[in-house]
């Protein structure tokens, strides 16, 4: 059964850091690219983050750029994302997914979802 399981969500105050995991199960990494999204109160998902099956390439969302970084350890079969600086906006339920292409994934067309952990970024 192929699963795709975040964690790492919490709460954390403004200006602190968190960083998410990414774990895949019943198949590996290796092939795909993974990307994050995330979906707050009242709005659509959207994309924040995604990187090739090789880490070679990655891309952000320009709201996150140069707060959040994408990186995954295949022999661990997980990607992370590192954020810091987080703001109040930053709250959401934060989902990774995978894809074979990375182009797929900057599109947001996703073959596999996780269900997700909740960020909150409050005082």
């Amino acid at each position: 059964q192929l699963q795709l399981v975040e964690s790492g969500g919490g709460l954390v105050q403004p200006g602190g850091s968190l960083t998410l995991s990414c774990a895949a199960s019943g198949f590996t990494l290796d092939y795909y690219a993974i990307g994050w999204f995330r979906q707050a109160p009242g709005k659509e998902r959207e994309g924040i983050s995604c990187i090739s099956n090789r880490g070679g390439s990655t891309n952000y969302v320009d709201s996150v750029k140069g707060r959040f970084t994408i990186s995954r350890d295949n022999a661990k079969n997980t990607v992370y994302l590192q954020m810091n600086s987080l703001k109040p906006e930053d709250t959401a339920i934060y989902y990774c997914a995978a894809v074979p292409l990375f182009r797929r994934c900057v599109s947001g067309v996703m073959d596999y979802w996780g269900k997700g952990t909740l960020v909150t970024v409050s005082s």
